[in-house]
Formats: structure tokens, C-alpha cells, sequence
């Protein structure tokens, strides 16, 4: 039985000025399934990713998130964690008070939760070591967290990977492999061959705008 697709995007078109960045993309993503997607600088993932999660508006098509419209229906899809770029956080607060921050503007969990998700990314909650002074990979880490902590049935993660060290890009693909199992929706870009292969269960590229599907991640099959 096929499963049901929480992300639809139908005829969509990105603009910017006289550029177009996404071209009549059309393609659905469904939970329990791990997709990647590849390309150049410049080709337009990001953008993508950024109209998926709410943060750009199309210039024509539908997005459509657990069956309600972004920009129409909502603004910003529910039970929806992301990284986008390089995490942004208070470099003078410890990392739990960064996500007990960010916790508090939806309300929707407790220290108990942010400390789980710090532990899940192997970082210490209790440590006291200002966001300032943490590694590049500290800080990945920490943004990881942040995506994972509400529990949401979708990711939306923009290079997870980077600055991460040997172990913890094996962590963090346990990780992502665990919470596939579980029935979420992880959708990810990667320069690195070895990650998309491991992890995703289709590929698409994308270039110039244009999304095409590669065959199927056929690795670990």
C-alpha cells in the first residue's frame, strides 16, 4: 500500500527579478521515507527548501503540507522542524537555554524534551559553556537539536551534516535512520555522496531549476 504524501508540490515556480530559481516543480513526499537532494551551489535547493518550510512565497503553484496550503491555509506548516543555512542562536546563553528559549515560543514541550533531544545530538544539557565558545560541529549539533525537539513528523534539513567530524556524522545518521523508522518524513540536501547513499530512499537533483528524480537509492537493498 503506497503511503500517504505529507509534502505535495504541484506546478510550482520561484522568481526572483528576471531570475527564475524553481521551475514548474512537481513531485510528493511521503512519511517513512528519507529523500535527498543534490546539485550545484546556486541550483536552487535552498530556495526550495525555504518555500517548502514558509519562508519564501511562490511566485506561482501550490505547496501543500499535511493537506493544508502554505500561504493560504497557514503560514508556516505545523509539526515541522528544519535547518536552513547556519543555525542562528544566542551566542551568550548556554545551549539548553537557547532551546528552552526557542521552547517557550510555542509552548508545546518541557525541559525534559530539550534535554532528550541535546542528548540525542550528544550534547551535554547541563553544561554551562556559552553557544559563543562552541565548536562549528557544537553547533551543528545544537541546531539538530533544535529541528528534533518538538518531535515533528518532518524534517527539513539544508547540509545536516556539515562540520561535523567522522563520529558525529555516523551519530547523526543512526539518528535520522531511527526516526525514519519511526514513520517520519526527512528531507535533506548533501554534497556528500556516502550520506545520500546510506540514508535515502530516492534522489532527485536538481539543476538550474529544474527537479528531476534519480533512480532509486538502491545501496542498502
Amino acid at each position: 500500500m503506497e503511503k500517504e504524501a505529507m509534502i505535495s508540490i504541484e506546478n510550482l515556480n520561484k522568481q526572483f527579478k528576471n531570475q527564475l530559481v524553481l521551475n514548474n516543480i512537481n513531485v510528493k513526499f511521503s512519511n517513512g521515507h528519507i529523500y535527498g537532494i543534490i546539485g550545484r551551489n546556486g541550483s536552487g535547493k535552498t530556495v526550495l527548501l525555504k518555500c517548502i518550510c514558509g519562508f519564501l512565497k511562490p511566485t506561482t503553484g501550490i505547496i501543500s503540507v499535511n493537506h493544508k496550503i502554505v500561504g493560504k491555509d497557514i503560514d508556516f506548516p505545523e509539526n515541522l522542524g528544519f535547518i536552513i543555512e547556519t543555525p542562528g542562536f544566542l551566542l551568550n546563553y548556554s545551549g539548553y537555554k537557547n532551546l528552552k528559549y526557542l521552547a517557550s515560543i510555542r509552548e508545546k514541550i518541557d525541559s525534559n524534551e530539550i534535554k532528550e533531544s541535546m542528548s540525542l545530538v550528544g550534547l551535554d544539557s547541563a553544561d554551562k559553556k556559552h553557544v559563543g565558545k562552541y565548536s562549528m560541529g557544537m553547533r551543528q549539533r545544537l541546531g539538530i537539536a533544535q529541528a528534533i525537539m518538538e518531535k515533528p513528523d518532518i524534517l527539513v534539513l539544508d547540509e545536516p551534516m556539515n562540520a561535523l567530524d567522522k563520529n558525529g556524522v555516523e551519530e547523526m545518521r543512526r539518528l535520522f535512520l531511527k526516526m525514519k523508522s519511526e514513520g517520519k518524513l526527512i528531507l535533506l540536501t548533501s554534497h556528500n555522496r556516502e550520506d545520500i547513499e546510506i540514508l535515502c530512499d530516492e534522489v532527485y537533483e536538481m539543476e538550474e531549476g529544474i527537479l528531476n528524480k534519480l533512480k532509486e537509492n538502491t545501496v542498502r537493498e
